[in-house]
C-alpha cells in the first residue's frame, strides 16, 4: 500500500539512498559518471539537502510502499506569483509504469494548489525519458534553458508547466 508523508531533516539518509539507488541508472545514458558523482554531491549531500528543507522552503515528500521507501519529490513556491516548482520527482525502477509516479505527482500538485498555486512547473533534462510522463500528466514544455551548474557542467533542460 502507497503512503506520501513529508520528509524531514531526520529523512534525509532515505532520500540519500533513493538517490543513489535511482539516480545513476537514470542519467548514466545522459551524463558522464564525473558528472552524475559532481551533481549528486552538489545536491543530495546532508549540507545541500539541509539547506533546500530550512533555507530553501523546499517541501520534500517521500513516497512508501508498505514501510519500503521507493521515491521522491520535493517543490518550493517559484519567484512568479502562483507557481510552484517542482525541483524533484524520482521513483525506483520497479514501480515506474504502475501509477506510483502519477500518484506522487498529483500529491503535490494537491499540496501546491492548497498554497495558491495557479501553475506547477518544472525543468526536465532534455535528453531524459521522463519528458514523455510529465506531458501526459499535462504538463507543456514552454521553453529550453541552458544553466552551468560549475566545474564545467551545463543542465540542459526543457521548462515545462501544466495549468492545476
Amino acid at each position: 500500500m502507497y503512503r506520501i508523508q513529508t520528509a524531514t531533516l531526520a529523512d534525509i539518509p532515505v532520500i540519500q539512498d533513493l538517490t543513489e539507488k535511482i539516480w545513476r541508472p537514470t542519467y548514466a545514458p545522459i551524463l558522464t559518471p564525473v558528472q552524475i558523482d559532481y551533481m549528486i554531491d552538489l545536491m543530495y549531500s546532508t549540507t545541500s539537502l539541509t539547506k533546500q528543507m530550512n533555507g530553501q522552503g523546499n517541501t520534500f515528500l517521500i513516497l512508501t510502499d508498505d514501510d519500503t521507501p521507493i521515491g521522491f519529490a520535493a517543490y518550493s513556491p517559484a519567484p512568479e506569483t502562483g507557481v510552484y516548482k517542482l525541483h524533484k520527482l524520482y521513483l525506483d525502477y520497479n514501480y515506474q509504469g504502475k501509477g506510483a509516479g502519477k500518484l506522487l505527482l498529483e500529491e503535490v500538485a494537491a499540496q501546491v494548489k492548497t498554497k495558491g498555486a495557479s501553475f506547477l512547473e518544472l525543468d526536465v533534462n532534455r535528453f531524459n525519458k521522463a519528458k514523455q510522463f510529465y506531458e501526459r500528466q499535462g504538463f507543456l514544455t514552454i521553453k529550453e534553458k541552458d544553466t552551468d551548474i560549475g566545474d564545467g557542467f551545463l543542465m540542459e533542460d526543457f521548462v515545462m508547466r501544466k495549468a492545476l
